[in-house]
């Protein structure tokens, strides 16, 4: 019964911030109006707020009331999941603008990361990520020829990409994950809506296919306001494979 009662607080007072009755800044009702309220003892009073502490929706210290805090939400790098997908597992709403698709010659970099011989033809896609309609994330896309063909004609602002991929047969089989922070440049600024310089989050990402072929190679940039990353102390997801690599050595 204790344990039904503090999930039943905590998912009330969730949806109170979700609906904006509560907002970033205000005061949660105290232990002891809770306790009142849900006529039970302050133990599962103090459950539940330590779940939606857990959670990133509110702050507790000694002697003062919770309060509702701005939500950061939690991106899991060591499990490739679509944005989209993601974004509605939190009970946000994903948007997308693209900015740009179009295919160009391969400078030694990105040679490199596809797999590809310099000056042969990869496909790019610039957009621009959205949480609730703020900006949120700005992806920088490079694809294999054949894989960035499959966008060209399609409204990328209304569909996944990895999921249109994986539908013509460039599903993601092995991910690889690199995470640092950066300044963010005037594109960066720009479309995230940030000073110049501000520390972004940078996730880059290559993936492969299920034959062990590179077709995609990503700079993802997330605005550290809005987002931060998370990863299974064990290096391994229960959805995910190991990404987490030494820097050095072999």
């Amino acid at each position: 019964m204790t344990s039904t009662v503090y999930k039943e607080i905590a998912q009330e007072l969730r949806q109170r911030i979700a609906s904006g009755q509560l907002s970033p800044g205000d005061e949660v009702p105290t232990e002891a109006e809770l306790a009142e309220q849900w006529h039970t003892s302050r133990g599962p009073v103090r459950n539940a707020l330590a779940e939606l502490r857990q959670e990133g929706l509110i702050e507790t210290s000694r002697g003062r009331p919770a309060r509702v805090i701005e939500r950061k939400a939690h991106q899991a790098v060591d499990v490739s999941i679509p944005f989209t997908r993601w974004a509605r597992e939190l009970g946000a709403e994903p948007g997308a603008a693209t900015q740009e698709v179009s295919l160009r010659r391969a400078d030694e970099e990105q040679a490199l990361l596809l797999g590809v011989e310099p000056g042969e033809l990869v496909a790019h896609v610039l957009r621009l990520r959205r949480l609730d309609g703020r900006p949120a994330m700005l992806e920088r896309l490079s694809y294999v020829e054949a894989a960035g063909r499959i966008l060209f004609g399609i409204d990328l602002d209304a569909v996944s990409i990895t999921e249109v991929l994986a539908e013509h047969g460039f599903g993601s089989s092995d991910v690889d994950h690199e995470i640092d922070a950066v300044a963010a440049d005037e594109l960066d600024a720009a479309l995230l809506e940030l000073p110049l310089g501000s520390p972004v989050l940078r996730l880059r990402r290559i993936s492969r296919d299920a034959e062990g072929r590179v077709f995609e190679a990503s700079d993802d940039r997330y605005r550290s306001d809005l987002v931060r990353f998370t990863v299974a102390a064990s290096g391994r997801a229960p959805r995910g494979e190991h990404y987490l690599r030494p820097i050095g050595g072999s």
